[in-house]
């Protein structure tokens, strides 16, 4: 199974796929891509819309009533929003996430790039981003798309997945090897 298969298989990679030839069709790829990833960025910044997405109790039509606001709020219309209204239709909303990041990497293969995210502790600056970035591109031999995302869980270091591949320096992940490690001496 290839790169691009692993990250678009499955239902979230069937809505995407869906998506992406509409948005071919209509030359609208890029739109929605930067729709879809405002979308993903509201989410994420929001426990309460996190939960109104992830929660299985609220109704679809509760789910509709409350992205509607939502997305009229955010601008964010076109086959965007309508990925995200049949999503949660559909009662598939808590995949939604799942669905913009298999639109993302269907986008970046389309440009000849490979999707890559880094999860660190803090905000990473835009040279930090940007290094890594560069850095990226030169072990793999193609341009990066990046998404960089805060998980404090970590605390610190980083956590980098590109394709298929995934390097985990976090500081978690050391003091569990040490944890494991000392429980094996003892």
């Amino acid at each position: 199974m290839t790169a691009k298969e692993q990250s678009v298989s499955g239902m979230p990679g069937r809505y995407a796929t869906a998506l992406f030839e509409l948005a071919q069709q209509e030359e609208a790829v890029e739109d929605v891509g930067e729709a879809l990833l405002s979308f993903a960025n509201l989410v994420e910044q929001s426990p309460d819309l996190m939960r109104l997405v992830r929660n299985p109790v609220f109704s679809a039509d509760d789910q509709i009533r409350a992205l509607n606001a939502v997305l009229e709020r955010a601008a964010i219309s076109g086959l965007a929003a309508k990925l995200v209204l049949l999503a949660a239709q559909n009662r598939r909303l808590y995949a939604i996430l799942d669905m913009i990041g298999a639109y993302q990497a269907l986008r970046a293969e389309a440009k000849g790039e490979t999707t890559a995210e880094v999860a660190s502790a803090e905000p990473l600056s835009n040279s930090q981003v940007q290094a890594l970035k560069d850095e990226l591109a030169r072990l793999l031999g193609r341009s990066i798309s990046l998404t960089a995302k805060v998980d404090p869980a970590i605390l610190g270091g980083l956590v980098v997945k590109a394709g298929s591949r995934m390097v985990d320096s976090s500081l978690r992940t050391k003091l569990n090897n040490l944890k494991t490690a000392m429980k094996g001496t003892a």
